[in-house]
Formats: C-alpha cells, sequence, structure tokens
C-alpha cells in the first residue's frame, strides 16, 4: 500500500472533521438558543431533524469541496 495514499486520506477526514465542528459551531452560534438545551433537556424532535440535516447537508458540501 502507497503511505503517500494513507496518510493523505487521513489528512483529509482530519480536515473534513475540524470544518465540519467549526461550522457546527457556527450555527449554534447563529440560532438564538442553545441548541444542546434543546436537544437534550427539552427533547426537541424537530429541532433535533433540522439539526441532522443540517450536518448531513455541511457533509457534504466539505466532501465536495474536498474532493473536487
Amino acid at each position: 500500500m502507497n503511505w503517500y495514499n494513507l496518510l493523505a486520506s487521513a489528512v483529509y477526514a482530519i480536515a473534513g472533521l475540524v470544518i465540519f465542528c467549526l461550522g457546527f459551531i457556527v450555527i449554534d452560534k447563529l440560532t438564538p438558543y442553545n441548541l444542546w438545551q434543546e436537544l437534550v433537556e427539552k427533547k426537541n424532535t424537530a429541532l433535533a431533524l433540522v439539526v441532522g440535516f443540517v450536518a448531513l447537508g455541511l457533509s457534504i458540501i466539505v466532501a465536495a469541496a474536498i474532493h473536487g
């Protein structure tokens, strides 16, 4: 196996995770309420679905940016 490809995959995976986490933090700061409190304490299912779809969309964007 080519070690360069393995290292490049690891770097891209880490970069993707960091970008995803930063994007999620920005989204959390832009919302007028605390997402974690709404999700964990109040069990807001509708918000959980929205946050999940936003996370999925953000993941697709990050993957397309890294791949392309």
